[in-house]
């Protein structure tokens, strides 16, 4: 049994129920029981002072890579777990680029049930499209739905064959799953390690054009026309994209979308010189682009900003720009980096809270991301007013790589709770 809890005195902001406002929060039973006046013969047994702090739904971020099973020297459930309730993550969902990769039921259920055993942030799992993410045959999907997967993925592997793609888009479209793909041709910029264009070109670095972008999303808006099935591409990057994204919402296509949170402020002027801490995949892009995912959050054609956290150890980072591996760690920054934006977009902060939360959970189709009576009672609370130093050595997660290094940043989580557990700070 979970405790009665009051959070007094915080401003709650709660965007799915257009909530701003001074007012208690009171939890029972692992769920949000009331907000504004306690119901009757409520007696808190643990009282939060959030005086001078904003009260928001647990954060819910779309990708989180929590590197088990098989890269367990990488990261641990348990480390980056932590990682997530520090940054006021309650609810995350991981790629199936794990190893084994995540396309049989056994694994997933694996994987479900050492989160659950660790009781902390909930874990839910994309299952593989295809057989070992290898484009070539389909996942027993009902299977893995069944086992607990919530969507299905190809993480970064493309499918080179536009037929298998289109069997998979019918094939979920039948069930009603969803499809998410990150929108990259299998070709063009293969190889890649930076956005093409002059720096890439002035540092020597292989290019990833944006076209790699567009060309896949023709084909995919294209098979979504014949199949009808619902598709979330993942980390757009471009201009050019999200242009393509807004015409083929406003022609009723049902796609939605995300952006990874370094993409929301950093440029490929920010890899300097060759910081491998801002080897990205998909790579940075130009100011242009940067200005568009920026202007495209505040415009909701973006429904959701995600860590994208990828942690890595010093092996296959500390290495020259272009062999070092993608990623970087992210779970600690997603909710300072969504302030960041909503700060110098001018979005106001209910914009920002709402692409962590009820956005990421509407895309994923989860009950989480809300603070409605009855809801789980997944919270964050943060003092707004607090700058934090990004300092490697204070990151929870075993991956201690981002281009943030040295930034300082809005925002500090105090708490975090989760199912009405207070399960980080206090």
């Amino acid at each position: 049994m979970s405790m009665k809890i009051k959070i007094s005195n915080g401003r709650v902001v709660d965007p799915a129920n257009k909530v701003d406002a001074q007012q208690d929060v009171y939890i029972a039973d692992g769920r949000i029981a009331a907000l504004g006046s306690a119901p009757a013969g409520f007696e808190a047994e643990q009282v939060i002072d959030a005086s001078g702090l904003v009260v928001v739904p647990g954060l819910v971020d779309l990708s989180a890579r929590l590197r088990e099973p098989g890269y367990e020297y990488k990261a641990t459930l348990e480390s980056e777990l932590s990682a997530a309730l520090a940054g006021g993550v309650t609810t995350l969902l991981c790629p199936p680029d794990t190893d084994p990769v995540l396309d049989e039921p056994g694994l997933v259920e694996m994987l479900v049930h050492r989160a659950r055993l660790l009781n902390r942030s909930h874990v839910y799992p994309l299952g593989a499209l295809t057989v070992g993410l290898k484009g070539k045959e389909l996942t027993e999907m009902a299977e893995l739905t069944e086992a607990g997967c919530v969507g299905f993925s190809q993480a970064e592997e493309t499918i080179l064959d536009s037929t298998v793609l289109l069997r998979a888009m019918q094939y979920a479209h039948t069930f009603g799953y969803t499809v998410w793909l990150r929108p990259q041709d299998p070709h063009l910029g293969k190889g890649g390690v930076a956005h093409s264009g002059p720096l890439a070109s002035r540092l020597g670095l292989s290019g990833v054009p944006v076209m790699s972008e567009t060309i896949a999303l023709h084909t995919i808006f294209e098979l979504m026309r014949s199949t009808g099935a619902r598709v979330h591409l993942c980390r757009l990057s471009s201009a050019a994209a999200i242009e393509l994204v807004r015409a083929a919402r406003a022609e009723g296509l049902p796609v939605s979308c995300d952006v990874g949170a370094h993409h929301v402020h950093l440029t490929d002027n920010d890899i300097g010189f060759f910081d491998p801490n801002a080897r990205l995949t998909p790579p940075l892009r130009s100011q242009r682009d940067r200005d568009a995912i920026r202007h495209g959050l505040l415009d909701g054609t973006i429904d959701a900003i995600c860590s994208d956290h990828t942690p890595l150890d010093d092996e296959e980072k500390l290495l020259p720009f272009g062999e070092a591996s993608p990623g970087a760690t992210g779970l600690e920054l997603l909710l300072s980096l969504a302030l960041k934006w909503a700060d110098e977009a001018g979005a106001g902060l209910p914009a920002a809270i709402a692409r962590v939360s009820c956005e990421p959970a509407r895309v994923a189709g989860l009950q989480a991301g809300t603070l409605s009576p009855g809801a789980a009672a997944d919270l964050c609370v943060f003092d707004p007013a607090v700058r934090w130093k990004v300092d490697a050595s204070a990151l929870r997660s075993q991956g201690r790589h981002t281009p943030f290094l040295g930034y300082e940043l809005p925002g500090q989580v105090r708490y975090t709770l989760v199912s009405g557990r207070l399960a980080f700070g206090g």
